[in-house]
């Protein structure tokens, strides 16, 4: 629903006796913004939105450089569209809240969908030796909290290519380039060392594009890399 359609059922609700409790959380709307939709009468609310419409936004100068980077990576978090723009732009002071809202209303105007579904194709290659290779991958995962609520978790997950130790960390938020890294720090602490290669899937944390054959990093993982010399390969997309 768009923003007038809320505003009408907000008046509908009220007027079947609901409470205004009961109507936030029933649209899924805060009840700050329930209030200052009250606020306001229709043709109030009409121009607000009009005005929302036609009023600059923050990141309009670099609309262009954030939907190429959400056509190259249709599965790209808002996380890593804040943080590529900071690594870019250091000067730029946004809010992940601003970024969020912003990448929601480019994916629904350009039609860039987040969710797809990824084919692969898998074939047995032999384990290498001791301590050369470690996997790494991201995923998400739902979990129950002490008091039942179900909460979404987001993780790394690294795993030695032959002996298949494990290490793994969690966040309540998606990762970032630097959140990356520090998990790197930490499983080789953890494993006591350092392997001399690193798979990875072709996640966006870590790739800016491919071109010819050779990935581009971002340029802070590039860095840590170079740091820590170890190669790095990632699997192709499907």
């Amino acid at each position: 629903m768009d923003k007038f359609e809320v505003y009408i059922q907000i008046r509908q609700l009220l007027e079947q006796g609901f409470t205004k409790t009961s109507i936030a959380k029933k649209l899924g709307i805060s009840r700050p913004t329930l209030y200052r939709y009250l606020d306001k009468s229709p043709k109030e609310m009409a121009e607000w939105i009009d005005s929302t419409k036609t009023r600059k936004k923050k990141l309009d100068p670099y609309k262009k450089l954030i939907l190429s980077w959400l056509r190259e990576h249709p599965d790209m978090k808002a996380s890593q569209v804040e943080d590529w723009l900071k690594e870019r732009f250091p000067e730029l002071e946004v809010s992940e809240s601003t970024v969020r809202s912003y990448v929601r209303n480019l994916r629904k105007e350009y039609n860039i969908p987040k969710d797809i579904i990824k084919k692969r194709d898998y074939e047995a290659i032999p384990d290498p030796e001791m301590g050369k290779q470690v996997q790494v991958d991201f995923g998400e995962t739902r979990q129950k909290t002490p008091e039942n609520k179900t909460v979404k978790l987001y993780f790394i997950a690294f795993v030695l290519s032959n002996s298949r130790y494990k290490y793994t960390e969690f966040l309540d938020r998606p990762f970032t380039t630097r959140d990356v890294i520090r998990a790197h720090e930490n499983a080789f602490r953890w494993f006591e060392g350092i392997p001399r290669e690193i798979v990875y899937d072709q996640d966006s944390l870590i790739v800016v594009s491919e071109n010819g054959g050779n990935l581009i990093l971002t340029k802070e993982f590039e860095q840590y890399r170079q740091e820590r010399k170890f190669k790095l390969h990632v699997c192709r997309k499907a």
